[in-house]
């Protein structure tokens, strides 16, 4: 059997959790078992495979980890020290996630070098001791963006760093639609019935189209609210504005 723990301070429980719960059924599929337990400030998960079943099991942990520290660990870091004009919370998150995607590719890189899955890793002693470079790479992107604050003041300025924030992202969906409902908004990825096209708020509707990163973005309505202006603006040739109902679409399909 192959052995492997996955460790987090307490302070990160919902992300333990989270962690346990998708690997469950992975490691099921491989014959394994998964536990979990507390111990002096840390939680442990614990988890034995056959040894026909490590590399791929080391793939999965891999890519749990990467995505970890992509995400939760960096948008603790852009909360920390990021600091923007004032601006209305719509563009102040979509912004901050422009961001967390900006180069992600690097960020992954960099994670995966440094990873040595063997008997075990504690992920905060990883992340504050094995990846200072990565941490030196967002500095200089927090930096970059705080040395401009002033600049940024101006809506032009602020937009046309946003719209080359996006630019630079690597493309995630080839398309996805947008329809207003209920005095909020539904995303629906083409092909997919896996993404979770629940109601959001207008605040946080760019952040998620900047999140998936669309080559081509359909709009179900015709408005130009605060949010569908930056949307536009930001997105531009990527938009198409579509008269017919969505429910004609055969590839999109509604929950």
């Amino acid at each position: 059997m192959w052995e492997f723990s996955l460790n987090f301070k307490t302070e990160n429980f919902e992300l333990a959790r989270q962690v346990h719960n998708t690997l469950l059924s992975y490691v099921s599929s491989m014959e394994g078992v998964v536990t979990s337990h507390e111990d002096n400030g840390t939680i442990s998960i614990l988890i034995a495979v056959k040894e026909e079943y490590k590399d791929k099991l080391k793939l999965v942990l891999t890519n749990a980890i990467t995505e970890i520290i992509c995400t939760r660990f960096k948008n603790d870091f852009l909360n920390r020290y990021l600091v923007l004009p004032e601006l209305d919370k719509a563009s102040i998150s979509a912004f901050k996630k422009a961001l967390l995607n900006f180069d992600r590719e690097t960020d992954r890189f960099i994670i995966k070098k440094n990873l040595n899955l063997e008997n075990n890793l504690y992920i905060e002693s990883f992340y504050y001791f094995r990846l200072k470079s990565l941490q030196v790479k967002w500095e200089e992107l927090v930096s970059l963006s705080n040395e401009n604050k002033e600049y940024l003041i101006s809506r032009d300025s602020f937009i046309d760093l946003l719209k080359f924030l996006v630019d630079n992202l690597d493309i995630c969906e080839e398309e996805i639609s947008i329809v207003k409902e209920n005095g909020g908004y539904r995303i629906f990825v083409e092909d997919s019935e896996g993404y979770p096209n629940n109601l959001i708020s207008e605040d946080v509707m760019v952040s998620s189209v900047i999140d998936l990163s669309p080559q081509k973005i359909n709009l179900y309505f015709n408005e130009m609210s605060g949010a569908i202006s930056l949307l536009e603006r930001i997105f531009e040739e990527r938009i198409i504005i579509n008269q017919a109902s969505l429910q004609n679409v055969k590839k999109f399909k509604l929950n």
